[in-house]
């Protein structure tokens, strides 16, 4: 089973960019799809982007054109890049993994999880 660490969290300011990491371990990560969920307090975990183990990707419409999802085999490694950000990307940033390769926007497709890590933009 594969185990996620995520990390790259902080405060940055409107208009800021910060880099988030999942980190796999326990087996390899290749085949597995990922994705990146966000949590506001008191909102629902909501879909922000995801990747295909061949490379594809897709990503919320709240977030397209400023974050990026990419992936580093060798460093059994996703990444989130997140460029231009706004108050309302604050949230606790959680990565998510599929064993079956599955790429979608709701959170039973993921079967395992990471801790999450907190972005705070400040305006």
């Amino acid at each position: 089973q594969v185990q996620l660490v995520e990390s790259g969290g902080g405060l940055v300011q409107t208009g800021g960019s910060l880099r988030l990491s999942c980190a796999a371990s326990g087996r390899t990560f290749e085949n597995y799809s990922a994705a990146w969920f966000r949590q506001a307090p008191g909102k629902e975990r909501e879909f922000v982007a995801a990747i295909r183990w061949s490379g594809g990707s897709y990503y919320a419409d709240s977030v397209k054109g400023r974050f990026t999802i990419s992936r580093d085999n060798a460093k059994n490694t996703r990444y989130l890049q997140m460029n231009n950000l706004k108050p309302e990307d604050t949230a606790v940033y959680y990565c998510a993994a599929s064993s079956q390769g599955y790429i979608s926007e709701r959170r039973t497709q993921y079967d395992v999880w990471g801790q999450g890590t907190q972005v705070t933009v400040s305006s």
